[in-house]
């Protein structure tokens, strides 16, 4: 009897699907099949799942790895240039006969050295130099970034920007302007305007706060302005309503900025404590001792006091710790959170008319004090003759610029040439800032990325706190522990020789410029989200090529601004460059310092014009090329003006 049934085949592929294997599988256990392998005797091939499961295993520990891998040398690179010199140095202030710099295993000696005479005088007077700059700054950034956010001033939208062209004045080329400009027989005497009086104040301790006031208060103005712009206008409404006046909104607010104002101030005293320009300079000339300035002067000794300048290097860090533990303690355990969707956007004040322009002057010569005097001082000073001598034969000349482009004098070195032939001042710190920004964007586009990880490692905290250390560090005691490390016989013995070696100097200004372009680009490249890595990898591009192509075109513009302000930090650094530069191999910063030690004050003044001509040019170069020859697309992500 037929049912009417039909029959039905099942293929190979149907049957691998409904038994979930695949070509030629076979059941574990089965007999042999017909091909010679394992199975039931259906013909079922040899189980292939087990290599393909090795294969994947391998790929992954692989990629693992590489990953792993790539964090280590990134830490190792900061460990070498940063913990390990650094380190060495400062312990052997406590285990001298450790590093051959004494017979004790262990001794305080050192630190309780560091506590007398002119050591513990430079201590103290940095100090309270630092202390009373906070108070100031405090005035002077929030009051420029009160005025800039919260009113109709004039003039508003340039503010900002100027403050960030006084952050990349170093402190010292500020110094020594004004020492141009307002010394005996200097800038302001061939016009007839020379002031026994200001020269006082200039040459004094005054005069040593006041331009560590100016250099520092865009760190006050740069936090409080962005505390500034989260403040809804909601507290200064409610003291009114409730009837109160200024000072009761000033009480209301100013708790409220309370972790901005302790940022503020711990930015400003570790930056003034830890200042070197200003103590080399104004400071020096004033009889104004300061502690980086002991330290220098603890090195430079024959023989060279390492441990002296060790002890005071371990309090001047305990020193710059001391408002971070405020602020900490301050902070810890409270709400500060004052932004919400309920928020209301700031109100400015509407200024009259002779109040807006009358605080516009006053920020205006703020600036013109800041920028516009030390850049007078320089410009002045350079068309200046004996500028400073008190022999007299002061008159205008173009001979300074003359000796700066040939280098007459036998000590000196010209914009082309330096001693044994070498390239001139310009040259060389141009084409060490350019190597320097290079390798600094870079490692520090990797140490961002591996600082905003969501599950960041152990290797990633500990080099997060690293990073921290690091930027606190004073760049004379960066240099000293250069000095002491790559000095020691172990070194030469483990065939590292790069004492008194243009790469050792560049390894200096890594170790001062990746922490803090690391934490620069940390806010962009956390906005960067990983499916753009991702995407580039499924079509088949490898990491460095979907580096390239997917990531590196979003953080273009950051790229660029990293690069620039890199570049122009170390083309003007000076503690580094006074301790580790290769000798007949001057940068800019130790010519022009130099000069001004060997009576020249005037070439120094032309060569820092000249200087600041080719920081210029090679900013104006940058910025154009990358506007003329980068794709749209990149100057069109997150905005062209932002970098322009």
């Amino acid at each position: 009897m037929t049912l009417g049934l039909r029959r039905v085949e099942l293929n190979p592929p149907s049957l691998a699907k409904l038994t979930g294997q695949g070509q030629g599988a076979s059941p574990t256990g089965a007999g042999p099949g017909l091909d010679g392998g394992t199975g039931n005797g259906g013909g079922f091939r040899t189980d292939r799942r087990r290599p393909r499961r090795a294969i994947a295993l391998r790929s992954k520990v692989a990629d693992t790895a590489r990953h792993y891998a790539g964090q280590w040398l990134v830490w190792a690179i900061l460990a070498f240039l940063v913990a390990v010199p650094v380190g060495a140095f400062l312990v052997q202030v406590f285990v001298p006969r450790l590093f051959d710099q004494g017979t004790s295993w262990f001794t305080l000696s050192n630190l309780t050295q560091a506590f007398q005479g002119h050591t513990f005088l430079g201590l103290f007077n940095s100090l309270w130099v630092s202390a009373v700059v906070c108070v100031l700054d405090l005035v002077i950034g929030g009051g420029v970034a009160w005025l800039s956010m919260r009113t109709t001033i004039g003039g508003r939208h340039i503010w900002p920007g100027m403050m960030w062209g006084l952050l990349l004045v170093p402190t010292w080329l500020m110094a020594q302007g004004w020492q141009y400009l307002t010394e005996p027989n200097g800038a302001l005497s061939q016009f007839d305007m020379y002031s026994p009086l200001v020269h006082h104040i200039i040459f004094s301790p005054i005069g040593v706060v006041l331009v560590d006031s100016l250099a520092t208060a865009p760190y006050a103005y740069l936090t409080l302005s962005a505390a500034l712009g989260g403040l809804g206008s909601q507290f200064e409404e409610a003291v009114r309503v409730h009837g109160g006046g200024r000072m009761a909104t000033f009480r209301v607010v100013v708790p409220v900025l309370a972790p901005a104002v302790l940022a503020s101030v711990a930015l400003v005293f570790v930056e003034t404590m830890s200042d070197y320009g200003v103590a080399s300079t104004l400071a020096l000339q004033s009889r104004f001792t300061m502690a980086t300035y002991g330290i220098y002067q603890a090195i430079d000794n024959l023989p060279a006091q390492f441990p002296v300048a060790g002890a005071i290097s371990i309090l001047l860090l305990a020193s710059a710790a001391i408002p971070l533990a405020v602020q900490s303690r301050v902070t810890r355990g409270r709400s500060y959170a004052i932004l919400s969707g309920r928020t209301r956007p700031a109100t400015r004040y509407r200024l009259g008319r002779a109040g807006k322009w009358s605080l516009t002057s006053v920020v205006g010569l703020f600036f013109l004090v800041a920028l516009g005097a030390p850049a007078l001082g320089a410009f002045a000073g350079s068309f200046v003759a004996n500028l400073g001598s008190p022999l007299g034969g002061q008159s205008l000349t173009l001979a300074n610029y003359r000796e700066v482009f040939s280098g007459d004098i036998a000590y000196s070195h010209s914009i082309a040439e330096g001693a044994s032939g070498t390239s001139g001042p310009v040259l060389l710190s141009t084409m060490l800032a350019a190597i320097t920004a290079t390798i600094t964007v870079v490692v520090g586009l990797a140490v961002a990325r591996l600082l905003v990880a969501r599950r960041p490692g152990r290797f990633t905290k500990a080099g997060d706190l690293l990073i921290l250390g690091s930027i606190a560090l004073p760049g004379i005691v960066l240099g000293a522990g250069y000095i002491f490390a790559f000095n020691l016989p172990v070194a030469s013995r483990l065939g590292v020789d790069l004492y008194e070696t243009l790469p050792l100097l560049v390894m200096g200004y890594l170790a001062t410029s990746i922490p803090t372009t690391s934490r620069i680009m940390m806010g962009p490249v956390a906005q960067v989200h990983g499916s753009l890595m991702e995407a580039g990898r499924v079509h088949g591009a490898g990491a460095l090529s979907a580096l390239r192509s997917c990531y590196v075109p979003v953080v273009s513009r950051v790229l660029v601004l990293v690069w620039l302000v890199t570049l122009t930090k170390t083309f003007w650094e000076l503690p580094i460059s006074q301790l580790l530069y290769p000798p007949g191999q001057e940068t800019v910063s130790v010519a022009i310092d130099s000069w001004d030690n060997n009576y020249h004050p005037e070439v120094g003044a032309a060569m820092t014009v000249v200087a600041l001509g080719a920081c210029f040019v090679v900013i104006a170069l940058v910025l154009g090329g990358f506007r003329l020859m980068a794709p749209k697309g990149w100057r069109r992500i997150g905005g062209w003006r932002s970098v322009a």
